[in-house]
């Protein structure tokens, strides 16, 4: 039987549907700046379905994302909010880590957008720098491009600390990354640079069927977390998250059911994204324990998790 490390799921959806208002152009960083409580109880219902790895809510907190909407001010500030909340929220919970947040720096699924190696290196080391002596390792997600991924790698193995690298790959194709380069050479890539364990996260769940086969033969440890949407298409143009749909087969019983499917093909790390929230957690935290798997915290460096 596994031992299985359940990461939290998604948390700007689920942030969306707790906020009262118009979401803000920032999206899950904006309502942390205007109602920080509710970041707070997202992490909390968390822990509480039973999530041993919570990140930190700083994915669109970068300075390229802030810088379009006038607020290039704002990113030291909300890089803290996030870990000080993130804190508040694991403080007593023995066992829960908190990993820091490394995203696409442009935007999400737009491998068109990633800018060159060097600045991205640049960037990344910057909010490694903002977050690492409170955090226990680093998720970098959704991950479109080689190029970015191994960028975010090497700015956290330069301080000598875990870096999770989660891949979306291709709906339609989940062998290949969004930008049409192959997962099994990404994922290469990044073990090189260090990497202890790689992902493959915010694809549909059918995706992600075909896509642990793949790398299910690396030398780290393998993972996987799902998106609930229909599709991403309308994201483009700088729209917000507000503007997908929700797959409303993607119930907490039917997530759970890809999630064993992703821990019989050696996914050791399990978890949720978009759309996907403490209600599946908890069914899946459920279900792991009803097949005879146990769920565990991770093991870090000098360790690594063992699958």
């Amino acid at each position: 039987m596994a031992q299985i490390v359940l990461l939290d799921g998604g948390m700007g959806q689920e942030l969306i549907h707790r906020f009262d208002g118009p979401t803000p152009p920032m999206w899950s960083s904006g309502v942390m700046a205007e109602q920080p409580e509710l970041v707070e109880a997202v992490h909390r219902d968390y822990i509480a379905a039973g999530a041993r790895v919570i990140v930190v809510n700083s994915y669109s907190a970068t300075r390229p994302r802030l810088d379009r909407h006038g607020l290039i001010d704002r990113f030291e500030p909300l890089q803290k909010a996030a870990l000080d909340i993130a804190q508040r929220a694991a403080k007593g919970h023995s066992g829960v880590h908190i990993a820091g947040g490394l995203s696409p720096l442009t935007g999400s699924y737009q491998p068109e957008l990633t800018q060159p190696f060097e600045d991205c290196l640049a960037q990344y080391r910057e909010i490694v720098a903002l977050q690492k002596d409170c955090v226990s390792l680093f998720r970098v997600e959704t991950m479109s491009t080689t190029s970015e991924a191994v960028a975010a790698a090497r700015a956290v193995a330069e301080v000598g600390m875990d870096a999770w690298i989660a891949f979306t790959v291709s709906d339609d194709d989940g062998t290949k990354l969004r930008s049409g380069e192959s997962l099994r050479a990404a994922a290469e890539a990044v073990v090189t640079e260090g990497a202890a364990a790689v992902l493959v996260n915010c694809s549909f769940p059918e995706a992600i069927d075909a896509s642990l086969p793949t790398i299910a033969n690396l030398p780290v440890p393998i993972g996987a977390y799902a998106n609930g949407f229909t599709s991403v298409a309308a994201l483009k143009n700088d729209n917000t998250v507000d503007v997908l749909q929700a797959r409303e087969d993607i119930t907490p019983g039917r997530y759970a059911e890809f999630a064993l499917g992703w821990i019989a093909c050696g996914a050791t790390i399990i978890g949720g994204c978009c759309e996907v929230g403490p209600k599946h957690i908890g069914t899946v935290a459920t279900a792991i324990g009803a097949a005879g798997h146990s769920i565990v915290s991770p093991i870090l460096s000098p360790e690594r998790l063992s699958a």
